[in-house]
């Protein structure tokens, strides 16, 4: 054992430190690659004590121990995985690439290992000889289908052409994603005349400002690619040619022939994943994907995209007249265009409303929010929130939580991770450095963590967030409650380990109660004054709160298609990434003034982040969390006590144990309704 590996902390047990943290500070980057090493060659040997074992094969010595096969290598993965998402560098991403084709051959190792699934599938075959509870029964058909699904009773040539596509996949996927993030970090637009600013918010000019100091441009401001530099300036800048400049640069990312260039990357990936499928006996990558989430066939995805287009399309094109008519009053022979639409979009919510989302930004200070959020989840689940200090965290922007019961046992650990930098990922997710598991009768509390792209504060000035970035922290942590209040045995099932059209029902119902005046009363206070918002201005924002969907609703919906439509083709086909694109809006009727909210070079859900032909499934989970909170709303409390538990002991507690809809109607006592969600939509 080299000193290396000696000293190395992936190797040693966490139980010395505070809630078993890994431990960030004593982490270096050289310790990856010998963990990731280690890990692999005890789960190989684990593995191969299952199946030269003589016994006869049941759940226990079969299933179970391989759950718990590769405890170690799920050790360094996680951690490793979640720092080249969060807090990332150069050598993180070169070990991120030659790490990605050893993992996936790892992983076909076991689910192309013959004696391995003959075993397998002993148990399987003989499931109702064995009494087996319900997460058990569970778990031996989710183990099964994941070796079929992998390959395992393809021939020997195929198999090995599986290997071939799955080491392929596994070096493009990550190459995309870093080939994104080089791409936003690589722009700026320098302004250096003052006049330029006019219409951006203060708070916009002085974040903007100190970006410019911090990276050379003193006495400058300078705006970026980066949600919360690019999505204000687009809504606020008067200057027209600006606002173009920086949203072609924001629509072209990793589309310019250049060596972060996404295009040749994205075929290839369409090209193998349609062969994969087909290799398995799929139609297409949707086909395959599509199995065992609650939509089954892409049919059924296509029947509900279409519905919702055909609804928000025409409102869509009346809210683009109704901006047309207040650009042509300021340029008569203009047309309006993508970059103006945010712009004008705000100028008729203030005209149509007397609303102005900026003025509601003083009463949403960060840490009101945050309290908000506590606030919410105490009156609904009992669960409250002490910050810890003196633990590991992986940056210093990090701050940690435990989360107890109302009686004061301790649920698990929760990691906030605010504020915007280069070796961050774009976007927000919720993620785990532990999953809820029971070992030997003993729940193991997760350790979750909240991830998002706010501003970072400048001087002694707050952080104070749009409505915008306040619902995504109340769906942020609509995540963080699925993973924190599972209750399940296996890891594998735990907290978000469920179909991906079932995973945003627990994070989109808890955006609901973000603007109920009833919640906003305890934490939308203005931060100077200490003044609750006016019920008047919470009347307007309530008001105003259908407008733009259909702008909304049709940016996703195009996105949606995008990824059907590179996902159900058969395979052999291959796609010039430009005019496939190009071909599949026109056909839908997309009018020029709306993107999709994701273009393909960009597209990282799809390409890099696991939802392939998945993208659907916030609006397929719209329908649920819009169903769901009609309960809360129809029993005259949206804090009912009954329906909260209800929803924590069906929902939230039962993870992956149980088919999706089953748990739903346990919920609800029937399936969901869709009127719900076209009437939150404005879409009726």
């Amino acid at each position: 054992m080299t000193a290396l590996t000696k000293d190395n902390p992936f190797l040693k047990s966490y139980s010395g430190i505070p809630f078993e943290f890994p431990p960030f500070d004593k982490i270096n980057t050289e310790h990856f690659v010998p963990a990731f090493e280690q890990g692999m060659k005890e789960q190989t040997e684990r593995i191969a004590a299952i199946y030269m074992q003589r016994s006869a094969p049941f759940f226990e010595n079969t299933i179970a121990t391989l759950e718990k096969s590769g405890e170690l290598l799920k050790k360094v993965s996680t951690v490793f995985f979640n720092l080249n998402s969060a807090n990332t560098s150069p050598e993180i991403e070169k070990i991120a690439q030659e790490i990605a084709p050893r993992l996936s051959k790892h992983g076909d190792d076991i689910y192309l290992n013959a004696d391995l699934f003959q075993r397998v599938k002993a148990v399987y075959d003989q499931q109702d000889q064995f009494e087996l509870d319900h997460e058990q029964k569970r778990l031996l058909i989710d183990t099964y289908k994941g070796f079929v699904h992998s390959g395992a009773n393809l021939t020997e040539e195929q198999q090995l052409r599986m290997r071939e596509i799955n080491q392929q996949l596994s070096i493009l996927t990550v190459k995309f994603g870093q080939n994104l993030l080089a791409e936003t970090n690589k722009f700026e637009l320098i302004i250096d005349n003052k006049a330029d600013l006019f219409g951006l918010p203060d708070s916009l000019v002085a974040s903007a400002a100190q970006s410019a100091s911090d990276n050379g441009h003193d006495g400058k401001w300078r705006f970026t690619l980066h949600n919360p530099s690019v999505m204000p300036f687009l809504e606020f800048a008067e200057n027209r040619e600006l606002r173009k400049q920086i949203y072609l640069a924001y629509i072209n990312r990793a589309n310019h022939n250049d060596e972060t260039d996404n295009k040749d990357i994205v075929s290839q990936i369409v090209s193998l994943r349609s062969e994969r499928a087909a290799l398995i006996g799929y139609k297409s990558h949707a086909d395959y994907v599509l199995e065992d989430n609650m939509a089954h066939v892409p049919g059924n995805v296509y029947e509900l995209l279409n519905k919702l287009w055909k609804a928000a399309l025409p409102i869509a094109e009346h809210e683009a007249s109704e901006m047309q008519k207040l650009l042509t009053r300021q340029f008569p022979d203009n047309e309006l265009e993508a970059w103006d639409w945010f712009y004008y979009a705000d100028k008729v919510r203030k005209e149509k409303y007397n609303y102005d989302s900026e003025s509601l930004k003083p009463y949403f200070k960060l840490e009101n929010v945050r309290d908000g959020v506590f606030q919410v989840v105490q009156k609904l689940y009992g669960l409250t929130f002490s910050q810890i200090n003196d633990v590991p965290k992986y940056h210093e922007d990090v701050t940690a939580y435990e989360v107890k019961e109302a009686d004061g046992l301790h649920v698990g650990v929760l990691y906030l991770d605010f504020f915007t930098r280069q070796s961050k990922r774009g976007g927000a997710w919720m993620t785990s450095y532990r999953r809820q598991s029971r070992r030997d009768g003993e729940r193991i509390a997760p350790v979750i963590s909240i991830v998002c792209n706010y501003s970072k504060p400048v001087a002694n000035q707050p952080v104070l967030l749009n409505p915008d970035e306040v619902e995504t922290f109340f769906h942020e942590f609509g995540h963080a409650l699925h993973g924190l209040l599972s209750n399940v045995t296996f890891e594998s099932q735990a907290g978000t380990s469920v179909p991906r059209d079932f995973v945003e029902l627990p994070s989109q119902i808890m955006e609901h109660w973000a603007f109920e005046p009833e919640v906003l009363h305890f934490y939308a206070k203005h931060y100077e004054t200490g003044e609750v918002i006016p019920d008047e201005l919470v009347a307007k924002m309530k008001e105003a709160s259908k407008f733009n969907q259909g702008f909304g609703t049709v940016e996703y919906l195009a996105a949606s298609f995008l990824d059907m439509s590179y996902h159900t083709i058969a395979s052999g086909q291959t796609v010039e990434v430009e005019s496939f694109e190009k071909e599949k809006m026109n056909a839908l009727g997309l009018i020029s003034q709306i993107s999709p909210r994701y273009r393909s070079t960009y597209f990282q859900h799809i390409f890099s982040g696991g939802y392939s032909a998945g993208y659907y499934s916030y609006i397929w989970s719209e329908v649920l969390d819009s169903d769901a909170y009609a309960a809360f709303k129809e029993a005259g409390d949206i804090f009912d006590p009954g329906i909260a538990g209800s929803f924590r002991k069906n929902i939230l507690k039962k993870g992956g144990t149980e088919e999706p809809m089953d748990l739903y109607k346990a919920f609800r006592g029937r399936e969901p309704e869709v009127k719900y969600l076209l009437r939150n939509r404005g879409l009726e």
